[in-house]
């Protein structure tokens, strides 16, 4: 089955946007706070890529590059460690402000929060950022990837002392075998980055840790002197990086916000299909979602991410493997006195996108629409680095998904 880029303007009912406080300034300088106390921590590149800009036609494309990030090669570990932290200053009567991570590691808290056990799925980043940050706190961790994860992302993760299996389903129905576990196990925690209702606490916590990176970028943009980006292109799995950043820059931006586009692998795109329905309800994606965007193949959106985009963003992107691996592409190969950028699948396929958006006529009418010209400046997030280098290298020195080939026909 080949899919074809669709896309559509977001036209659903807006909500009394409820959500869109939790990534404020103010929680943002929690977050990041929080981070800057980890001795790892720095702050990501931002690379402007300003000769590619230039030849697509725009005045300048810059590109989050998230593949340093406590050198755990993507942004995942954001997310995981501020909901840990935050679970921990909670449970043992702590502002978050009052506990960083120097106060997290010690002995005295040690013994006061005791010993849990924190469960989670994921398709790779997000389980190794969770099973890092337990390994550091001397907490246990337990984590369930779906039917087609790889076993070098497997084996990222157990590097953390984490308990970890690939089980035989798909990525939704891993957080309900993980959420289950907890819910069974004494001094279980869930910490997962989809959200429904009744579990909404802990997501919350990890799109706050995700507005670390949309932080450090909003200010790298202003030190370049880009008083703001005119578009922002993000991917979205279930959807919780996505409401992270878009929620940050329509708060940081509230009189005149970028245009936001969010793009989705096409076997896994709920967020489209929900947009395209209109109705403000979720359009959830079953059954095997086979794609090369590993990190993007989850089929229900996270319930208050979802509020958050429908509030405020302008085109859901519905986007087939090709986008994501020319990215990787381009990225890798860049223009003469542009920076390379080690983007993996899952973190290339917003270049893939704007590209593809500016330089082929099928797509004049996206263009169009999302106003993309001379004058935009455009912020993209490669999420992730070569996370799965053999997929990496099959993309960049073979030309995986360089054709129309469909390289999941047998397993269909």
């Amino acid at each position: 089955m080949n899919y074809e880029f669709k896309w559509t303007l977001n036209e659903v009912a807006k909500t009394d946007d409820r959500f869109l406080h939790t990534m404020s300034s103010e929680e943002a300088e929690k977050a990041i706070n929080f981070h800057r106390s980890i001795p790892q921590y720095t702050v990501t590149p931002l690379a402007k890529l300003s000769h590619l800009a230039g030849y697509l036609g725009l005045k300048n494309v810059y590109t989050k590059d998230e593949s340093y990030r406590f050198g755990l090669n993507a942004f995942k570990v954001l997310g995981g460690s501020y909901a840990i932290a935050r679970y921990m200053a909670q449970h043992t009567g702590r502002d978050i402000r009052e506990i960083p991570y120097n106060v997290l590691v010690s002995e005295e808290l040690k013994k006061e929060f005791g010993q849990a056990t924190f469960f989670t799925a994921t398709d790779g980043n997000h389980g190794r950022g969770v099973a890092w940050a337990a390994n550091r706190l001397g907490q246990k961790c337990v984590v369930r990837m779906p039917k087609g994860s790889t076993e070098t992302r497997k084996n990222h993760i157990a590097a953390e002392n984490a308990t970890v299996t690939i089980e035989e389903v798909n990525y939704d129905d891993c957080v309900r075998i993980a959420a289950a576990e907890a819910e069974a196990c004494e001094n279980g925690i869930l910490v997962q980055d989809t959200a429904w209702d009744g579990y909404e606490e802990i997501p919350t916590w990890i799109m706050q840790g995700y507005g670390t990176l949309a932080n450090e970028a909003d200010s790298q943009l202003h030190e370049d002197g880009c008083k703001r980006p005119t578009h922002v292109f993000v991917q979205a799995g279930v959807g919780c990086l996505a409401g992270a950043v878009v929620g940050y820059f329509a708060n940081k931006y509230k009189e005149n916000p970028p245009i936001m586009v969010v793009a989705e692998a096409a076997s896994a795109d709920c967020l489209y299909r929900s947009a395209v329905a209109k109705s403000g309800g979720r359009v959830d994606v079953t059954g095997n979602m086979f794609t090369i965007m590993a990190g993007l193949a989850c089929g229900e959106a996270n319930t208050i991410s979802w509020d958050i985009l429908k509030n405020h963003v302008t085109a859901f992107c519905s986007c087939p493997d090709q986008f994501s691996a020319k990215g990787t592409r381009m990225y890798n190969s860049p223009l003469e006195g542009d920076p390379k950028v080690i983007s993996g699948e899952s973190g290339s396929v917003t270049l893939g996108l704007l590209a593809s958006l500016m330089t082929d006529p099928k797509y004049k009418d996206a263009k169009e629409a999302l106003k993309l010209d001379e004058n935009s400046e455009v912020l993209l997030i490669s999420t992730e680095g070569d996370t799965d280098p053999e997929r990496f290298r099959e993309i960049v020195w073979d030309g995986l998904c360089g054709t129309d080939k469909d390289p999941f026909a047998d397993e269909r």
